[in-house]
């Protein structure tokens, strides 16, 4: 097993924090990366949403990363946006369905081989929908009030 890092993805909206575990990831890596780069992030926006890749170059957590993993979430609970899990490990996708119902976001978890969906849904997830409920059509006409006069007055 290779000494594990994260690797941060860059050019994601300012409230996205996308990244990937490479290696066996261990306390350190979360420690004096992951959790930093979650803080800095709620600190700066508010809420942070997260595309977390486990993929294939991942080889798994220490005792120490997942205890770190779980503080991580249960102390931030609510600092989420939303959450994009990228992972074909069944043990992970299993617990990540366990801790779903703790997280008050949307939550998705996507298959490797799905990457590009989850990038797309983790960049477009709680922006606002165009709104054009106060949009006016010119070649309209204000209705009458005919319609409303009551029958025989």
């Amino acid at each position: 097993m290779s000494k594990g890092t994260f690797e941060f993805f860059t050019g994601y909206p300012t409230d996205v924090l996308a990244f990937e575990a490479v290696g066996e990831i261990d306390a350190e890596a979360y420690e004096t990366q992951l959790i930093p780069a979650v803080e800095a992030k709620i600190a700066a926006e508010g809420k942070v949403k997260l595309l977390y890749v486990l993929g294939d170059r991942f080889e798994g957590f220490t005792m120490g990363a997942a205890w770190d993993d779980t503080k991580l979430g249960l102390s931030h609970l609510g600092d989420f946006g939303a959450l994009a899990l990228v992972t074909d490990t069944d043990w992970i996708r299993h617990g990540m369905k366990i801790f779903a119902p703790l997280v008050h976001a949307p939550l998705r978890v996507f298959h490797v081989a799905e990457l590009e969906e989850a990038k797309a849904w983790i960049r477009e997830i709680g922006r606002p929908a165009e709104d054009h409920s106060h949009d006016a059509a010119a070649e309209r006409k204000l209705s009458t009030l005919e319609d409303k006069i009551p029958p025989g007055a």
